[in-house]
């Protein structure tokens, strides 16, 4: 095999373990309807239950910045035995969903379970793709973005089924994909351990003009992002029953609305090759944005017309997102690209808690015009890029 297939035989199981390991994150979501109607969950605890996960991820994340697990040890083990462990603990939340505390803390560990999938899928892509690093991330977060969605198709695809079905099938794919990583092994593009990390170190990037920009349009795009994720199935909910259609309808068109960010972000990655990955991120903050602000105005529009925008919106909404890890890892030290990639995904994420917070909190008072609480997000991450100048971004072929 040649270099160039070997590298796209590597990407392409990595991509695939990614959406299989991240499909743990939002499984609960994908059967949330089905919790209400039989365990009597309400929307503000289905919220609480997203936010568990938020808040482990940002302390696994934390984790690995602060002991350097990212740098100092093998990427594809940390990623199995993370897969390994979330597909244990997602399968316990079967057991232990009647019990709502303890389900909460099930949630909170498959946070920190994630924690060494997603960060250390990006770094596997980085140490396996010698050059494009904005195109081959755009494919990684794209099956993120999809894992996001499966529970959606699982739960479509077992309707009339017990809700515990879906949440099985994705710890079996967790297990999948934690098992193909780590036959793949890592890359041969990544310097060799840095020893022992502080987690002042994983910091020290934000002191950075152009790392501090982008991180900030960073942290911008996922106060929107998540909290659109955990409302699209009650955005999608109103729209079937204004159709008066079957409620069945609410889990595809949840998942087609999530998924439709994949082609989303190997479109935005496909462009970032042409014009570059800040004018990619920079016009998607910026679309993602617009219908952040218009979408509640349509309130009396056609069901249609509003399902229409709704795709539109999971396109955009996470397009951006691979581009500016991408730019982030170009403008990142080297030698601790693992645990500062860890501390920008730790407080990102950290800003998804309280936006997750006042969108579930505040759905059955406000509907539509809950989505103007996410307005902050694309209008301070575009503020943050004002100063960026494209004319410094790296060439694709050198950012690896």
């Amino acid at each position: 095999m040649n270099t160039n297939s070997l590298y796209r035989h590597a990407l392409t199981v990595i991509v695939l373990a990614q959406l299989c390991g991240t499909s743990l994150w939002f499984s609960v979501n994908g059967v949330g309807l089905s919790l209400s109607r039989d365990l009597g969950f309400s929307e503000v605890d289905l919220g609480r239950l997203t936010l568990a996960v938020q808040a482990g991820f940002i302390c696994g994340t934390l984790c690995i910045a602060a002991t350097g697990l990212a740098d100092r040890f093998r990427a594809s083990r940390i990623f199995a035995a993370s897969c390994l462990a979330g597909a244990l603990v997602n399968a316990a939340f079967v057991l232990a969903a009647t019990q709502f505390p303890l389900a909460v803390l099930l949630r909170f560990a498959t946070g920190l379970c994630l924690a060494g999938i997603y960060p250390l899928g990006m770094k596997l892509v980085i140490g396996w793709t010698p050059k494009h690093t904005g195109a081959a991330l755009s494919w990684l977060v794209g099956m993120l973005t999809l894992g996001t969605a499966l529970p959606h198709l699982l739960r479509g695809s077992t309707l009339g089924m017990p809700w515990e079905w879906p949440l099985l099938g994705a710890s079996l794919l967790a297990l999948l994909g934690g098992a193909m990583v780590l036959r793949l092994g890592d890359g041969p593009h990544l310097p060799p351990s840095a020893g022992k990390a502080r987690l002042s170190e994983g910091l020290a990037a934000l002191g950075a003009k152009r790392f501090r920009a982008v991180a900030g349009g960073y942290f911008g795009h996922c106060w929107e992002l998540y909290a659109f994720w955990m409302l699209t199935p009650f955005l999608v909910m109103r729209e079937v029953e204004r159709l008066m259609a079957s409620t069945d309808l609410v889990a595809w068109l949840a998942f087609g609305i999530i998924a439709l960010g994949l082609a989303g972000c190997v479109g935005g990655g496909a462009l970032s090759r042409r014009l570059g990955s800040l004018w990619v991120a920079r016009w998607a903050l910026t679309a993602s944005g617009a219908l952040c602000l218009t979408y509640p105005l349509l309130a009396w529009a056609p069901p249609g017309l509003l399902l229409g925008l709704l795709f539109l919106w999971g396109l955009t909404v996470i397009a951006d997102s691979p581009q500016f890890s991408a730019l982030a890892a170009a403008a990142a030290p080297r030698e601790r690209v693992g645990s500062t990639l860890a501390v920008m995904n730790a407080i990102g994420f950290a800003l998804t808690i309280p936006a997750i917070s006042l969108t579930t909190t505040l759905w059955s008072l406000q509907e539509l015009w809950v989505l103007w609480w996410l307005l902050p997000g694309p209008i301070l991450g575009l503020w943050a890029l004002r100063g960026v100048s494209s004319s410094t971004e790296p060439a694709p072929a050198r950012q690896t």
